[in-house]
């Protein structure tokens, strides 16, 4: 890292910085959480944040983004280097719902195979439970038939968040926003970063409670074990 020699500032992908809290580096680092400039996203948060009923939301994420057999083979398949799936594909999205509900206060794991994580967190303004998996056979039966390859869904209190669009411009404008002193630093992505370093190091809870497992659990479940789903 020649560059924290020359005491240069770097933009990092939130996966990448990993590296650097791990090091303890005492450096500037920005960081891309792309999630945050995210228009409609914006508008959701400003929303969460004035609403003044004390509710506790109830949040279910599912991510499922299929990989060739390139991916084990590639920096990504090796959990030393890049985290494992829940960093790989989901630490953007734990960054989002950690800014939208507040930091976790607990959190299982309830399955954790190299292709596919899933568990549920406590934060402290919402419950979440959350499923990720590069894993194609995961995807829904509909979408397999149709030749897609990733299914995203955020809902929140059983509506779904729409954000397909707005996607194009965020990292440009995350690289603006840094120019104009307004980059996201270490303590913006430090929480995320130690939740899915938790989640990676964490042993799967053997006796799962039904209210806390991702509704497309019961779809890994149903093949895993023959059919029948244990409680």
């Amino acid at each position: 890292m020649q560059f924290v020699k020359n005491r240069l500032y770097l933009i990092l992908g939130i996966s990448t910085c990993c590296k650097a809290w791990k090091k303890n580096i005492k450096r500037k680092f920005i960081h891309l959480l792309q999630l945050r400039v995210h228009p409609a996203l914006i508008e959701l948060k400003k929303k969460l944040d004035e609403d003044s009923s004390g509710k506790r939301h109830k949040v279910v994420l599912t991510y499922i983004t299929s990989r060739g057999l390139w991916y084990n083979f590639s920096w990504k398949g090796d959990h030393q280097k890049s985290g494992g799936v829940a960093t790989n594909i989901g630490i953007h999205f734990f960054d989002l719902l950690l800014w939208f509900f507040g930091k976790p206060v607990n959190s299982e794991v309830h399955l954790n195979e190299y292709n596919k994580t899933a568990g549920f967190i406590e934060l402290k303004n919402a419950d979440v439970k959350w499923y990720l998996s590069i894993d194609e056979n995961d995807l829904p039966d509909e979408m397999q038939s149709n030749g897609q390859r990733t299914f995203r869904s955020i809902k929140i209190d059983e509506e779904e968040v729409e954000f397909t669009k707005g996607f194009t411009d965020l990292h440009t404008i995350v690289y603006q926003n840094t120019l104009e002193g307004n980059g996201f630093g270490i303590n913006h992505a430090r929480p995320s970063i130690e939740l899915v370093h938790n989640i990676r190091n964490a042993k799967p809870v053997e006796k799962l409670d039904k209210d806390k497992k991702p509704s497309h659990y019961g779809k890994v479940e149903r093949r895993t074990h023959g059919g029948r789903c244990k409680d």
